[in-house]
């Protein structure tokens, strides 16, 4: 007898054909909203308010509170290196289950007024009409996606009133003639816009809330009353303490350790001295964790590349990670 066809095949049909993903978004969206802080924080260490205020408004919005014709809307702003962009890529992953569901935009590539048309598409009769738009053209095809901007001060006047009409009417024309639908979309700008380096402001100390309320102001003179009035939140990330540094260094480090288990079964033992001295070479005032991958990869992942290059890791269990003269020590056992 055939096999009977049943929704969820119904189901990887549609989602395949028009990249919405409908399983997603029935029976587990209920489930995804209400865990999301916890599901959030597989991925990103610390900023525990920005989980939470991200997570309250999206649940407001999905369960019907605010309008669903307008898109959910945030302006990350911190320093660099805090895990604003690690947050965008977690919601991506939990909201709408991959990671290509993040389409990533460079504010500082659309500085002039010219570069709208590159946004929409330019219009008939135009170079570059047959493109279709940097933007609605990847909202088009994949409605149900993370959009981040990234660096939203440095945008020109005329794409901030472009993006005035989609955060109202969730919708934008574009140079086809074809209105593009937002309002599945949740939508994140990230700003520097008040703060200097990663360690300026005094985060992660009792200045918290004054350090806030300064960025706040800084925002508030710099964007329009009308644009900031029409995002859902505005999330301030603070400085990464150094135990949460060190959770990083740790989060970091099961990722090299499953991967090595799969190409060798070996398996790597790091020393807490070993895990506190990543976490110092690998964190700067300027740029937060931002060197953290790098620094594991030039001190670690390539030393146990060439252990294995060398054939010191046949029939080896693992590999003991030490300090020792102020440097990582790597020894096969």
């Amino acid at each position: 007898a055939p096999t009977p066809i049943t929704e969820d095949d119904i189901a990887d049909v549609v989602a395949m054909w028009t990249n919405i993903p409908v399983k997603s978004l029935t029976e587990t969206e209920q489930k995804k909203l209400l865990h999301m802080e916890e599901r959030l924080h597989e991925r990103l260490i610390g900023q525990e308010k920005a989980v939470s205020a991200v997570s309250r408004a999206l649940r407001r919005t999905r369960a019907g509170l605010r309008s669903r014709k307008k898109p959910s809307s945030f302006i990350f702003v911190g320093p660099t290196g805090v895990g604003k962009t690690e947050l965008v890529k977690a919601l991506a992953q939990v909201m709408f289950d991959s990671d290509e569901a993040l389409i990533r935009l460079d504010m500082s590539e659309y500085m002039e007024p010219h570069t709208v048309s590159k946004l929409i598409g330019s219009p008939p009769g135009y170079v570059g009409y047959d493109d279709g738009g940097q933007l609605t053209e990847k909202i088009r095809r994949k409605p149900y996606s993370v959009l981040l901007l990234d660096e939203i001060e440095k945008a020109h006047a005329d794409v901030f009133n472009m993006l005035l009409q989609i955060l109202d009417e969730g919708r934008l024309t574009d140079g086809h003639g074809r209105l593009v639908d937002f309002s599945n979309t949740v939508i994140i700008m990230t700003s520097n816009v008040g703060t200097t380096k990663s360690g300026g402001y005094g985060f992660g100390s009792q200045q918290d809330t004054a350090a806030e309320e300064r960025i706040l102001t800084k925002l508030r003179e710099f964007f329009r009353p009308e644009f900031l009035n029409r995002v859902d939140e505005v999330v301030v990330f603070h400085t990464l303490t150094q135990p949460e540094i060190r959770r990083i260094v740790e989060l970091m480090l099961k990722d090299v350790n499953d991967a090595l288990k799969q190409s060798c079964n070996v398996e790597i033992a790091v020393s807490d001295e070993a895990k506190d001295y990543l976490a110092k070479e690998g964190y700067s005032d300027e740029y937060g964790a931002r060197p953290l991958r790098r620094t594991i990869t030039r001190k670690l992942e390539d030393p146990l590349a060439e252990l294995k290059l060398a054939g010191k890791l046949d029939g080896a269990f693992g590999v003991a990670v030490t300090v020792e003269n102020g440097e990582l020590k790597l020894e096969a056992h």
